[in-house]
């Protein structure tokens, strides 16, 4: 038996990115928030700069892949700053994540600091609802929901760091969903 004082060495090029991605969700829901806030704030500087914002959205579309490979898709295509943000923010995220135990989280409490962020970017920003509501698959559509998207990320920014973490493992796991009456948790 391992003593409990026993030191570990993680050396993480010999994290295995299958056993990262075979859990995504059941790291994200063991990903400490300081590591979920991280993430987030690594969206926040890339969602300011309009051609990662764009790549970034496609991420919160309503039907899009979230999973780890997704992102790193999506990562690969943004600037050097934002690629080493995120370089660190998944490795911090992956690694409380594999380590950690399960994180409390309350779907309905996430949906309800999403809906309130969503009251204020309707107050700040015009079209912002139009943006959140549109449902189409057309670029126009798409640019719409993105720029609801910034909005939301901008508004976010503002709240406490617990309410922004549920806020992001919410849209880590469902996207841009919140809007729907009797959107039910998944």
């Amino acid at each position: 038996m391992a003593s409990a004082q026993q030191q570990y060495e993680i050396d993480l090029s010999r994290l295995d990115p299958a056993a990262v991605l075979a859990t995504g969700s059941d790291v994200l829901r063991r990903a400490s928030a300081p590591s979920i806030d991280a993430l987030f704030q690594a969206v926040l500087q890339s969602s300011r700069q309009p051609a990662e914002a764009t790549a970034l959205c496609a991420l919160f579309e309503p039907d899009a892949r979230r999973d780890l490979a997704a992102f790193q898709r999506t990562v690969d295509t943004l600037g050097p700053a934002s690629r080493e943000r995120f370089a660190n923010a998944f490795t911090d995220v992956a690694l409380s994540g594999l380590q950690g135990q399960p994180q409390a989280f309350d779907p309905a409490a996430a949906q309800q600091v999403l809906r309130a962020a969503a009251v204020t970017a309707t107050l700040l920003h015009d079209g912002f609802m139009i943006g959140m509501t549109a449902t189409g698959t057309d670029p126009d559509s798409r640019q719409a929901r993105c720029r609801s998207f910034r909005h939301m990320v901008d508004v976010l920014k503002d709240q406490p760091q617990p309410q922004r973490v549920m806020a992001t493992r919410w849209l880590l796991s469902e996207g841009l969903t919140l809007v729907a009456d009797g959107q039910a948790a998944r």
